[in-house]
């Protein structure tokens, strides 16, 4: 921590509870593999939305930070990534396209009812052609177990710098 912060009083930043990447590097590297293979052909905007929503959804802090500097690298605004906390509410800021990926992304991260309903499919499947729509559901799937690697062994927030992993 900074002086600076401790001079306005932040909370000390916590340690990551285990450094799995170091010591599953086979899995690290088929994950990093993985998510490149399901990002390819999907407009990078995109796919950083998809992930910064699955991963305030999941609460997974190290992955918020990853993706909205990402997203801010890849050219996307400051107000669209703010305003993807309450997307149903500001609807206006997205293409139907976009609205229909975040849409997806709640369904298949949440699963609160055990599948995904049949209407909010059937809209990704209006705005996505078959191979680019097998794609964002890789993308989602993906991001939903790099939140999860994150949020169990608690990664620490703040360090990332856009174009490094992990």
């Amino acid at each position: 921590m900074s002086s600076t912060q401790e001079t306005l009083g932040y909370a000390v930043e916590h340690a990551p509870r285990l450094e799995w990447a170091r010591h599953t590097p086979e899995v690290y590297k088929a994950m990093i593999r993985l998510d490149a293979a399901a990002g390819q052909g999907l407009d990078p905007k995109l796919y950083e939305l998809v992930k910064i929503r699955a991963s305030q959804l999941n609460h997974c802090a190290f992955c918020l930070d990853m993706h909205t500097k990402d997203a801010l690298a890849a050219g996307e605004s400051v107000e669209r990534i703010v305003q993807l906390a309450a997307w149903e509410e500001s609807r206006h800021f997205y293409t139907e396209k976009e609205l229909a990926a975040i849409e997806l992304t709640e369904a298949v991260t949440v699963l609160t009812d055990g599948f995904v309903p049949d209407e909010v499919y059937d809209r990704a499947a209006g705005q996505f052609e078959e191979a680019e729509l097998a794609r964002l559901i890789a993308a989602i799937t993906v991001i939903n177990a790099w939140n999860r690697f994150g949020v169990t062994s608690r990664m620490a927030p703040g360090h990332y710098r856009p174009g490094q992993h992990g």
